[in-house]
């Protein structure tokens, strides 16, 4: 089918009604988009993944990958401890955890521009600031207040602003905006170990902040807009580009409509629960041995320059599992491919715990990453394909407070565990008994039923 001419600007404006008040939903959208969306030969869309695969990029500065080469320094030259560290992340968390529930709504009205916008500038400002840090307490209030932004207006921003644009294609559009974030949590901390070599530890907190605010700012402050509907397009418009359609087969866009439901229709459906419990089991996991790896396979004697190569591999297969998953066809129900993720996260840690040698450890790495990159990218798909877009931010608002307390638990867990016993052996011993259990709360994660 051949793809609708896109509009005249004038008339994407004309797509919001006039008399529409200004605290509505409808918000006028930036002239740029509009000039834009009416001279491009292809769906407006596609700029739109552009963008956040910039600020999914620009997220990863105060992710837990990227902290986790910051850890050896900041001991040596502080004395802090594992748990002190863990903990900023953990309360990074929480605060999370406050304010999603608030920011969905906010989503849902206002769209992802305002959002992430916000969130960019001041992840950057903060990751500057961190280098200035000469007391615990100045770590925290900036540390956590930039992982605060990682974990609640990136993660809605992104992932509401892909599910608003693309609903046939939501699943290849969710893995390249996942894929994206994967290059930028394999870059940042090699940028940072770069300028570290180069400098001090300060230098590395420079180098990442200043990158964060080059990639991520001005896209998406110029480039956004809330959904198609507001340029006068429609989610998918302009799909079969050749391009596309010589990636993504016609198959691969045929499946159930996506649901409707409003939040409170939502929370009292089995299937919200169901994949809350998922949610919970296995960001643990996820969170407790990402910020830990490194440091575990020291202690079993891998040396260094072979560690680092097999937390990229970690890295790489998160990346190749997000890329899989943008494949899967629309048919296959995604609960089936979420409890192939949870067997992975199960087998990992469990591997862990009896690593010998080098080869052992890239395996488990491996086996680590492609459940890491599976739950980032089908838990966005899943919460919109169960219950829709309309109120996407809303529902994934309660649904991320839950996400990010299970990821502040997991690096204390692990953090813990070690500075009690000695080892990992507990905390991976635990993880595997979440991963297991995780494959359950999949499978029994059935599509909701109408109202």
């Amino acid at each position: 089918m051949a793809s609708p001419k896109p509009p005249h600007p004038e008339e994407a404006r004309s797509a919001v009604p006039k008399d529409a008040p200004r605290h509505s939903s409808y918000r006028t959208p930036p002239r740029l988009p509009v000039l834009l969306a009416g001279r491009l030969p292809f769906f407006y869309g596609w700029i739109v993944l552009g963008v956040l695969c910039c600020a999914g990029f620009a997220r990863q500065g105060p992710a837990v990958s990227t902290l986790s080469v910051f850890v050896t320094p900041l001991i040596s030259d502080f004395g802090w401890s594992r748990t002190a560290l863990s903990g900023a992340v953990s309360l990074g968390g929480i605060l999370a955890a406050i304010v999603s529930p608030l920011i969905g709504p906010f989503l849902d009205r206002a769209g992802s521009r305002l959002l992430l916008s916000y969130a960019v500038l001041t992840t950057g400002a903060a990751l500057l600031l961190l280098s200035l840090s000469n007391s615990l307490v100045m770590f925290y209030v900036l540390f956590c207040f930039a992982r605060m932004n990682w974990a609640s207006p990136f993660e809605l921003g992104i992932y509401g602003a892909v599910n608003n644009w693309f609903v046939a294609r939501r699943r290849f559009a969710t893995s390249v905006a996942t894929l994206a974030q994967m290059a930028g949590l394999v870059t940042m901390p090699l940028i940072a170990q770069f300028a570290m070599l180069q400098s001090s530890w300060r230098a590395g907190w420079l180098a990442i902040g200043l990158l964060t605010l080059a990639v991520g700012f001005l896209p998406t402050a110029l480039l956004l807009v809330r959904r198609p509907e507001d340029i006068g397009l429609a989610p998918d418009g302009g799909c079969d580009a050749p391009v596309v359609s010589q990636i993504i087969s016609a198959p691969a866009i045929a499946g159930p409509a996506e649901g409707d439901f409003s939040r409170a229709q939502a929370v009292r459906v089995p299937t919200f629960w169901l994949l809350l419990s998922y949610t919970v089991l296995v960001y643990p996991i996820q969170a407790g041995i990402s910020l830990h790896m490194a440091p575990h396979l020291n202690e079993h004697g891998i040396a260094p320059a072979i560690v680092a190569t097999i937390v990229s591999t970690y890295s790489l297969m998160s990346a190749a599992a997000s890329l899989a998953c943008g494949f899967l066809p629309r048919r296959l129900p995604i609960r089936y491919p979420m409890a192939a993720t949870g067997v992975f996260l199960t087998a990992s840690p469990l591997l862990m715990t009896a690593i010998a040698t080098p080869g052992e450890a890239y395996l488990a790495a491996a086996l680590f990453g492609f459940g890491v990159g599976g739950i980032l990218t089908l838990l966005p798909i899943a919460w919109a394909d169960y219950f829709g877009r309309a109120h996407f931010g809303a529902i994934r608002g309660v649904a991320l407070s839950a996400q990010v307390v299970a990821q502040a638990a997991g690096p204390l867990i692990s953090g813990a565990f070690r500075d009690r016993t000695g080892d990992y052996q507990l905390s991976l011993a635990l993880f595997a008994a979440l991963g297991g259990l995780s494959v359950v709360a999949a499978l029994a994660a059935s599509r909701p039923k109408p109202l």
